[in-house]
């Protein structure tokens, strides 16, 4: 049974970084993608990087390109988000998933596919 649970959500100025932390049990790495979304009151939940195990290269959501980078600590099991250039429109509540299909690159960002969640860790950037 894959468990994500996601941590390091807190309140920054606009401008600030934070990086978010997913702990993933250990059969979380036998799955095919890992990726974080998130989703603000209101809206959709956004893809915003989609991740595999295998090294390859992960895929951006536009909106987060050149400021935001996953990184994978497999040893530790974790999953890192690190968010930089932080502005208002950031804040959300943010999620990490894997899905244990293949996927292609257009669909990694997108919420369907994704089979096990995390509960979420909430970001919040004041201007």
């Amino acid at each position: 049974q894959v468990q994500l649970v996601e941590s390091g959500g807190d309140s920054v100025q606009a401008g600030g970084s934070l990086r978010l932390s997913c702990e993933a049990s250990a059969d979380a790495f036998s799955q095919n993608y890992i990726a974080w979304f998130r989703q603000a009151p209101g809206k959709e939940r956004e893809g915003l990087v989609s991740s595999d195990f295998a090294g390859g290269t992960p895929v951006y959501a536009d909106s987060v390109k050149g400021r935001f980078t996953i990184s994978l600590d497999d040893p530790q099991g974790t999953v890192y988000l690190t968010m930089n250039s932080l502005k208002p429109e950031d804040t959300a509540m943010y999620y990490c998933a894997t899905a244990p299909g293949f996927m292609s690159q257009t669909r990694r960002l997108r919420p369907q596919g994704y089979t096990k969640w995390g509960q979420g860790t909430q970001v919040t950037v004041s201007s």
